[in-house]
């Protein structure tokens, strides 16, 4: 356990051969120049290149760190951010940040842009980039715990090392998480956590959830909590196995959306019913001016989220796996679950078509394969629709929730805060069994 705030290295742009910048305020340069301005970075010959706008070299080396001469005052913009990469609300933005910036060169044509920022000023942004500042004060204290615990027991886990899943030519496991990360401790994206630096700004309610929660975390045992969280559960949460590696924590077990505890989806009929249906549940709702105060601007885009379809022809869908997995299945024959966890995620899933025959998982890839972008889930049940020599004509995709579904339910939670639940209520309920304390 940790016993005081670190700092932070966050990645907004990764493999880049170029950058823009705008240094508002001085910045010091390793031979202790003072800068300011729009400069340019570009990798060349192994060596970051920055230059002003006039094209006049500033600096030259392999690795360039600028540092804030005043950093109350001073700040940054990047041009070009990309967010939401590859999933529905993907688009560009220009984004400012406080604090150092470090262009760390990768190869002979890339390097990354990191930001180095103390935990609790990038924890503002976070809850700020997460969610509306207008969400009830109560949900933006348990996110802050949440998202400060996922944070420093995920710097603690990257210290060892996991070997990847065994490949077989019929099976595709494949699980993101954060060894997939090097020479920085998180990305600014949602592979991640959302992180826009000032370009978002912090309300005085996310500045009173920071300040509240300052060094509190969830524990079990003596670790912290490696604690998950998402947009919307569907009604039930679910374990952390389904999304990532064989582990089992118990604070990340699947639970009821509710107050009254509900069966687990154990079965196919299981799923149908569920996923069917429209159960009660804390984050089944249709308040569009709570989701207004709870989502930011992009993600309102997203309504259906509780429960939704997807339908595609058989040609549609062979196009899709054929871009997304680089698999030519042949003439699309059958989709079946092959696991599923607590929730009804499907972490194993049997593609079956005229040339190959794959069994995808875990939860994320499934997604990835069978949408454009990202399916909201994972949670689905699949209709056929067959003409009469049995062959597949179209496909109906029956879902529910938004995310992965392991640890907190943001809407849930918001929906939770806005009837009165206070925080520890709230992380019990998310995190059963799970311990809240103050370590600095």
């Amino acid at each position: 356990m940790i016993d005081h705030e670190p700092n932070i290295q966050a990645a907004l742009l990764q493999d880049s051969s170029e950058a823009r910048l705008m240094l508002k305020g001085a910045f010091v340069l390793p031979d202790e120049h003072l800068i300011e301005g729009e400069h340019k970075a570009r990798a060349e010959d192994g060596q970051i290149l920055l230059a002003d706008r006039d094209g006049r070299e500033m600096f030259r080396a392999k690795d360039i760190l600028l540092s804030p001469a005043a950093p109350a005052e001073s700040f940054f913009t990047i041009f070009g951010v990309k967010i939401g990469i590859d999933f529905h609300w993907q688009r560009v933005q220009e984004q400012s940040f406080r604090g150092a910036l470090f262009l760390s060169g990768q190869s002979r044509t890339t390097f990354h842009l990191i930001n180095r920022v103390p935990l609790e000023e990038y924890l503002a942004s976070v809850i700020s980039s997460e969610m509306s500042a207008n969400a009830p004060l109560e949900f933006l204290k348990a996110q802050a715990v949440t998202s400060r615990s996922w944070l420093v027991a995920m710097l603690d886990r990257k210290k060892t090392r996991r070997p990847p899943p065994e490949s077989r030519p019929d099976e595709r496991c494949v699980w993101q998480d954060v060894n997939d990360h090097e020479g920085f401790d998180v990305c600014a994206d949602d592979h991640c956590q959302r992180y826009q630096g000032i370009t978002r700004i912090v309300s005085e309610n996310v500045a009173r959830a920071i300040g509240a929660t300052r060094g509190m975390f969830l524990t079990s045992g003596d670790q912290i909590c490696d604690a998950r969280y998402y947009k919307c559960c569907g009604g039930r949460t679910e374990a952390y196995a389904t999304a990532w590696e064989e582990a089992f924590f118990p604070y990340l077990s699947g639970v009821a959306d509710h107050d009254r505890a509900g069966a687990p989806i154990v079965t196919e009929r299981d799923a149908a019913e569920w996923l069917r249906s429209s159960p009660e549940a804390f984050c089944n709702t249709a308040d569009l001016d709570l989701l207004r105060r709870i989502l930011p601007s992009f993600d309102q885009e997203t309504l259906n989220f509780y429960r939704w379809r997807v339908a595609y022809s058989r040609q549609e869908l062979e196009q899709i796996l054929r871009a997304k997995s680089g698999i030519d299945f042949g003439i699309l024959q059958n989709l079946e679950p092959l696991a599923r966890g607590p929730s009804g995620r499907i972490f194993r899933l049997k593609i079956e078509g005229s040339r190959r025959t794959v069994v995808v998982g875990k939860e994320l890839e499934i997604r990835r394969w069978l949408s454009p972008t990202h399916l909201l889930s994972s949670a689905f049940v699949v209709s056929m629709e067959r003409d009469e020599d049995g062959n597949a004509l179209s496909f109906l995709l029956e879902g529910g929730g938004w995310g992965h579904g392991v640890g907190l339910c943001q809407i849930g939670a918001a929906v939770m805060a806005s009837g009165g639940r206070g925080a520890e209520e709230i992380l019990a309920h998310y995190f059963p069994g799970a311990a809240l304390r103050k370590l600095y």
